[in-house]
């Protein structure tokens, strides 16, 4: 069996901790919709990359293949219905792209051609039919005709887009698009609709959704920083404070912003959790002074962090998992992310939110003595110290640096990233981003003999941009490239960002990247043994061996 909201399962076919659903709570109802939902998608792509080359683009339709991939990721909606209206929108739009790429076609003098696939498919009327229909154009549909090697490729470029999608959804809700962005992921999706088998040609478009990746990366972070300000190094409270309670999850700055605005003087303290701990950094958001902290760890604690939390939750992106009968009446979510029976919140409006806080028993008192971390050390915070930390290379104070990311998970071994991380050495610097960083964040792990704190927090997943940047101007400065940096950088996989970022790392060419703790299942061994000869991957073994290979230079 195939999980397909975790993308994964075992060499013999059976999902760990699977039954009926997927190891993250989702049914093969909705994953068969879901199913359908991309298979439309690519049909979108189809017609949008030739109206495209006519002059013929349509920017809503992109703006709806970023909400409906993204709607597709790792622990984002696990809601049928919604699946159901979000196939009989993606037939609306892509005919209406398709009159657009015709209409544009002839107005050029050309005759429109006729394509298949996707790009005609009609939807069965009611959802069992639905479900039947997807069994033909999953994730796994054509294995038995090409294997499972070509199969695992496409999927490497599907997830990759897919994580592509999020970044762009997130810079859409703050105003924020670009023309090659929306056509990258129209070619992929085409691409795919096409259903190629040659694997250098899918190697080819994986490293072309890389190069898109690093693009929106690089947008998001225009985006973030030109609304909320260029993050700086905060300490952050990881305690809580006497009084009424928020608790905010996901990814979705633009949405904080809003409660905090919302809760401005009502006496409700606002607290991050997950992937918004990065949110105290920037200007425009720490000047709330209700935001009071953040509380707890990565995604996968959230079962046990939501429980314990004294108040409503809002959770605004992935990653949610299944609500436990212990808070799901006070959690609420927000944009692509459901729950079936979950109140899902429209048009930025929290009163139910504040209804709700001010009913909960909140916070008795203030932890004391209180527990801060540093965060907040973006691209302008490293690149205003990157002198300092040449310096610190020359001299030895700083040996080695490592950039320990990407995505968390519940699955065993994933304590490797805490004895690495506890094992570097005091002439060393840690990097880290993502919510992978849950894993050491907390330990302590001081100064290099030179005085700079060995722990620098870049912030989310899409901050990798900051992190390749600062590694580009080091390599200048070094008069080397990045390959040749005293630097190890250790990917751990989980989702469809991670792909996304791995495709980008693949792109620039940076090699002997450590990726873990266990491989994506869709990578074959084959096509992990061509990835490991082409570009240098590696898989992660134990913290001891990688760490004595990493000061060693055995890169």
């Amino acid at each position: 069996m195939f999980c397909y909201q975790c993308e994964q399962t075992d060499r013999t076919g059976a999902v760990p901790g699977c039954s009926t659903k997927g190891s993250c709570g989702k049914d093969e109802v909705t994953a068969a919709l879901q199913d359908l939902l991309i298979h439309l998608c690519k049909g979108i792509g189809q017609y949008e990359t030739r109206a495209r080359a006519l002059g013929a683009a349509d920017p809503e339709a992109a703006g709806f293949l970023a909400y409906a991939l993204f709607s597709t990721l790792t622990n984002v909606n696990f809601t049928a219905t919604r699946f159901v209206r979000l196939i009989q929108d993606a037939v609306a739009v892509r005919d209406r792209v398709r009159a657009g790429y015709e209409a544009a076609a002839r107005a050029a003098g050309e005759e429109p051609r006729c394509l298949a696939g996707p790009a005609v498919l009609v939807p069965a009327p009611d959802i069992d039919a639905m479900v039947a229909q997807a069994a033909d154009v999953g994730v796994l549909a054509g294995r038995p005709e090409v294997g499972e090697d070509v199969v695992g490729l496409r999927a490497f470029v599907l997830y990759a887009v897919k994580g592509v999608c999020a970044y762009v959804h997130h810079a859409r809700v703050l105003g924020h698009h670009s023309d090659e962005v929306d056509l990258g992921v129209a070619e992929a999706l085409s691409h795919l609709a096409d259903e190629p088998t040659d694997a250098e040609e899918i190697l080819a478009r994986i490293l072309e959704v890389g190069r898109v990746n690093l693009e929106v990366m690089a947008l998001l972070d225009t985006a973030n920083t030109s609304t909320f300000g260029t993050p700086a190094p905060t300490k952050v409270k990881v305690t809580p404070v006497a009084g009424k309670a928020i608790l905010v999850s996901g990814h979705g700055f633009d949405e904080l912003e809003q409660l905090l605005r919302q809760t401005e003087g009502t006496g409700i303290n606002v607290y991050t959790h997950g992937e918004m701990l990065p949110a105290h950094s920037y200007p425009e958001l720490a000047k709330y002074p209700h935001l009071a902290g953040n509380i707890g760890g990565a995604w996968q604690d959230q079962q046990q962090d939501f429980a314990n939390f004294p108040g409503p939750i809002v959770m605004t992106s992935n990653c949610l998992i299944e609500p436990l009968p212990a808070y799901r009446v006070r959690t609420f979510t927000t944009g692509p992310v459901g729950w079936p029976g979950v109140r899902h919140l429209t048009g930025h409006d929290y009163a139910a939110v504040i209804r709700a806080a001010k009913a909960g028993r909140g916070y008795p008192g203030t932890e004391e003595p209180a527990k801060e971390i540093t965060i907040g050390f973006g691209r302008q915070a490293l690149l205003s110290i990157s002198d300092t930390v040449i310096d610190a290379v020359h001299s030895g104070d700083i040996r080695h640096m490592f950039l320990i990311g990407g995505c968390d998970g519940a699955a065993p071994g994933r304590d490797y990233y805490t004895e690495l991380a506890r094992a570097t050495p005091e002439e060393s610097v840690i990097l880290t981003l993502g919510c992978n960083k849950y894993r050491f964040n907390k330990l302590t792990h001081g100064t290099t003999p030179g005085g700079l704190p060995r722990l620098l927090d870049v912030g989310q997943c899409n901050d990798t941009y900051a992190a390749i940047r600062v590694a580009q101007t080091l390599a200048t400065a070094l008069d080397t490239d990045v390959n040749s940096l005293p630097l190890t950088i250790v990917l751990a996989w989980f989702e469809q960002k991670a792909l996304a970022i791995l495709a980008t790392v693949l792109h620039l060419g940076l090699r002997n990247v450590l990726a873990g703790p266990t491989l994506p299942a869709f990578v074959t061994e084959p096509v992990w043994n061509l990835l490991c000869e082409r570009f240098g991957l590696r898989a992660s073994r134990t913290a001891e061996e990688d760490l004595a290979d990493a000061l060693a230079g055995a890169r």
